[in-house]
C-alpha cells in the first residue's frame, strides 16, 4: 500500500505529472506519418513502438516530462487563479435512474468528471466511470449522492486511457454483470487481475458491437501511464465514436491535445454530439501537450462538423491551475465569440441530454 501511495502522490493530478522518460520512439516519428490517413496509420501500426506505444501526432512521440518542469509549475510559476479557489463548491450529484429508464430514445447523462452514460431503449454503456473520487489531495467537488449500485446494468464500459481519473478499478468492478469492458491495448491484464471478464482490447480504428451500439476506437493526441517507474505509453489511449441503432452518432474525445485530424474524424459520418474533455488546461505551457484549452476545443468542434458540443472533465477534480468551474465560463465565451452559442449543450453533473 505504501508503494501505491507513493505512486499516486507522485502522479497527483491523476497522471498529468510525469518525470520519467521511458522506451524507444519506435521506427517512426511524427514527421513520417503526416501524409498518412488515420486508417493508414492504424493499418501500418505506426503508433506501435518497441515495447511502448508512440504518439504520431506529437512533437515528442514518447511523452516526456522532467522533474524540473514539475518543480517549475508547482513551486515557481505564479498561479493567477488562486484567489478563485474559494468559490469552488461541493455539489453532490443526483440522478433519477428510474425516470431515465422510462425514456426510450437516445440519451446521454453526465455522471461526474469524464463519466457519461449513453442509453438507447434497453441498451446502455458508460464511459470512463470514476465513481468514488480520487486520492488525496485531490478534492471531489461532485460526489455521488447515491450508491453506485443504483446504476442500472450496462452492456458496455468504455475506457479511453489509463490515467487514474479515467480508469478506476473499484468503479469498474462495481459494474460487473452483463457488461463487456472495452479498453485500449495493454489494459486487459489489469482488469482480469481484478476479476473482470468479458474484456476486449481495442487498437486504433477497431470496431465492435455491444447492445444497440457500434463502437469505434479512434486515435487521439495523448499518452498513458499508471506507474512512473515503468514509464509512459506501455498501454494505448484514444477516443471513441459511438453509433446507436437509430443512427445517432456521439464522439467521445477522451483526453487529447489539439491535433490536425478532427476534420478527418468528422468525415467518417455526421456527428450528432461531440463530447469533448475540457479541463486541466492551465498553465498552458505545461498542459498544451496533454489537453485542449477552450479556444482549441471550439476549433476541434468546428472541424468535426458536429451538430452539438458538450464539454465534460470539468467541475469535479482540480487537476490544473484553473478552478473547477472555469472551463464552463471559458467555453461559453469562446462559443459566443465564434457565433456558436446555440450549439453548446450545457449540462450540470447528473443531468441528461435527450436527442429527440
Amino acid at each position: 500500500m505504501a508503494y501505491k501511495a507513493l505512486i499516486l502522490t507522485v502522479m497527483a493530478a491523476a497522471g498529468v505529472m510525469v518525470f520519467l522518460p521511458a522506451g524507444s520512439a519506435g521506427p517512426q516519428t511524427a514527421q513520417d506519418v503526416r501524409s498518412l490517413s488515420l486508417e493508414e496509420i492504424a493499418r501500418q501500426k505506426s503508433h506501435h513502438g518497441d515495447g511502448v506505444f508512440i504518439n504520431p501526432f506529437a512533437e515528442f512521440p514518447i511523452h516526456r516530462r522532467n522533474f524540473m518542469e514539475i518543480l517549475r509549475w508547482k513551486l515557481f510559476t505564479k498561479n493567477r487563479f488562486e484567489e478563485d479557489y474559494a468559490r469552488e463548491k461541493v455539489v453532490p450529484v443526483h440522478i433519477d435512474w428510474k425516470a431515465l429508464a422510462q425514456h426510450h430514445s437516445v440519451s446521454l447523462t453526465w455522471i461526474t468528471h469524464a463519466a457519461v452514460h449513453i442509453k438507447e431503449n434497453g441498451s446502455s454503456l458508460i464511459v470512463d466511470p470514476v465513481l468514488s473520487g480520487l486520492f488525496w489531495p485531490v478534492r471531489d467537488c461532485t460526489p455521488l449522492a447515491f450508491p453506485p449500485s443504483d446504476i442500472p446494468p450496462v452492456d458496455a464500459v468504455l475506457v479511453t486511457h489509463g490515467h487514474y481519473d479515467h480508469l478506476d478499478i473499484d468503479s469498474l468492478k462495481l459494474l460487473r454483470g452483463r457488461a463487456r469492458y472495452f479498453v485500449p491495448l495493454g489494459y486487459a491484464g489489469l482488469l482480469q487481475e481484478h476479476g473482470m471478464t468479458g474484456v476486449q482490447e481495442m487498437d486504433w480504428m477497431d470496431t465492435a458491437k455491444a447492445g444497440a451500439f457500434e463502437i469505434t476506437f479512434l486515435p487521439a493526441n495523448h499518452w498513458s501511464m499508471r506507474n512512473p517507474f515503468t514509464g509512459p505509453n506501455t498501454a494505448l489511449w484514444g477516443a471513441y465514436l459511438v453509433k446507436t441503432s437509430s443512427g445517432k452518432t456521439i464522439f467521445i474525445s477522451g483526453d487529447t491535445a489539439y491535433f490536425d485530424r478532427f476534420r478527418e474524424i468528422g468525415a467518417m459520418g455526421p456527428i450528432d454530439l461531440a463530447v469533448i474533455n475540457l479541463g486541466a488546461y492551465e498553465p498552458r505551457w505545461f498542459m498544451k501537450r496533454s489537453h485542449m484549452n477552450p479556444e482549441e476545443t471550439v476549433r476541434a468542434f468546428k472541424e468535426l462538423g458536429a451538430r452539438k458540443l458538450l464539454v465534460v472533465h470539468w467541475g469535479t477534480f482540480r487537476l490544473g491551475d484553473e478552478p473547477v468551474f472555469q472551463p464552463l465560463l471559458d467555453i461559453r465565451q469562446e462559443m459566443a465569440s465564434a457565433g456558436l452559442s446555440e450549439k453548446l449543450v450545457e449540462l450540470g453533473h447528473g443531468q441528461t441530454y435527450h436527442f429527440d
